[in-house]
């Protein structure tokens, strides 16, 4: 089988599987969840990940799910599957960056880099 019918095929193998998967393969944004800070001032933020993956500027997953060693980013690693709340405490002991800083340092961070996205606070925390 040549490379483009190879292609054609690997991709109405994926269009099959995200038309039969119940939640519809990332269709819903995921909603951080609830508890996740206590007494919060807003809602939390809703994240689509297929959108964001789609972008140009997420060229690999650690742009996101980073690793951290001796206090410095670990290039190639990813932290993918891990909760963002295992390393980023919302009153981490140590000193290292909390939870909810987290969150704003890279969401809002990359937003204001990359002139795109919301980055006002009810842009992102929006209340129904």
């Amino acid at each position: 089988m040549d490379k483009r019918k190879s292609m054609v095929v690997l991709a109405a193998l994926f269009l099959a599987l995200i038309a039969t998967s119940p939640a519809g393969f990332g269709d819903e944004p995921s909603i951080f969840p609830p508890g996740l800070f206590p007494e919060p001032r807003r809602p939390v933020s809703r994240f689509t990940h297929d959108d964001h993956m789609a972008m140009d500027a997420v060229e690999d997953c650690y742009t996101c799910h980073h690793v951290y060693g001796d206090g410095r980013l670990v290039q190639g690693e990813s932290s993918e599957g891990t909760a963002c709340a295992e390393c980023h405490k919302p009153e981490p002991p140590d000193g290292s960056t909390d939870l909810l800083n987290a969150y704003h340092k890279l969401c809002k961070g990359c937003h204001e880099e990359l002139r795109a996205g919301p980055v006002t606070c009810g842009e992102c925390h929006v209340r129904d």
